[in-house]
């Protein structure tokens, strides 16, 4: 089993709405639910990356990505995406590694680390880059359109935009098969998982929008596609590390109880359910030759 990763620093981080959160998660109703404070984030990446990563690997590559191309990965958390680009471009390459929260990446594993807020902070090098990616991440960003015309106006012209993102509404069952009671008590979780990100300001339904909001920040050639994992270990892994993440909230919110939660991450751990998340939609598109938008 792979091991639980630990961040180099710890103490208090900022969070995408500017409210400090502190290691354990403080300032419950503020800000963005899944911070990057807490160990469990770090095994989130682990199990994100095994589920998503060869996706996004993929849209990489249908993109052009390739030796000496420019990328900035937006809202990174974790280091495998960053790394992927880096083995992609080449030392000829160039990868700008960015987040609110930036203490899970390692600088000089071929990529640049910088802290940055792509809802609120200018584009860095505007008009450079070959490839702008984020992954899960604008859904929980409250001005999304801003954080958007930021990372259009990074692009060089005829560069792409690739945006992946959950839509936790189309899709909102933990377990598809809800024919016993661990099932339907794995989904009422789930439901209150969904209630909390809503609180803090999440678009449950941002997914499906994706294409028009490409078009709308000024892109051309959208297209999309969406990812489906149903089952299986890293599923299970990710399900555990997300409900010991927000379960303080959980209980104080009054959306679950101990036992409750107890009981579920018992059958999570015995291989009792059949988890499955969300889709993943991918959307990309190319920023024009001319009348590129800038940052609204």
């Amino acid at each position: 089993m792979t091991s639980t990763p630990r961040r180099p620093d710890a103490g208090v981080r900022p969070d995408p709405t500017g409210a400090a959160t502190g290691p354990d998660g403080d300032a419950p109703g503020r800000g963005y639910l899944l911070d990057n404070a807490r160990a469990e984030a770090g095994e989130r990446f682990v199990w994100l990356a095994e589920l998503f990563d060869g996706v996004t690997r993929g849209h990489f590559d249908r993109l052009g990505v390739g030796p000496g191309s420019r990328c900035w990965e937006v809202g990174a958390g974790g280091r495998s995406v960053p790394e992927a680009l880096a083995a992609a471009v080449g030392p000829a390459g160039y990868v700008l590694a960015t987040d609110i929260d930036p203490s899970w990446l390692a600088a000089g594993d071929g990529y640049e680390v910088r802290r940055h807020d792509v809802a609120a902070d200018p584009p860095p090098e505007p008009g450079t880059f070959d490839l702008v990616h984020t992954r899960l991440v604008l859904v929980h960003v409250p001005d999304r359109a801003r954080a958007l015309a930021t990372m259009v106006a990074a692009l060089r012209p005829g560069g792409r935009l690739l945006v992946e993102d959950a839509d936790t509404a189309l899709q909102p069952l933990a377990c598809l098969d809800d024919g016993g009671p661990a099932q339907r008590r794995a989904n009422r979780l789930r439901d209150a998982v969904r209630e909390l990100l809503a609180r803090r300001g999440a678009d449950l339904r941002y997914g499906r929008t994706l294409p028009r909001a490409l078009r709308a920040a000024g892109l051309v050639d959208v297209a999309a596609a969406g990812s489906f994992p149903v089952g299986g270990p890293a599923c299970d892994r990710l399900e555990a590390a997300t409900i010991r993440h927000v379960r303080g909230e959980l209980v104080a919110a009054g959306l679950a109880g101990d036992a409750e939660i107890d009981a579920h991450l018992a059958a999570v751990h015995a291989g009792e359910l059949d988890l499955t998340l969300a889709p993943l939609i991918s959307a990309w598109g190319r920023r024009p030759a001319e009348h590129a938008p800038a940052p609204g």
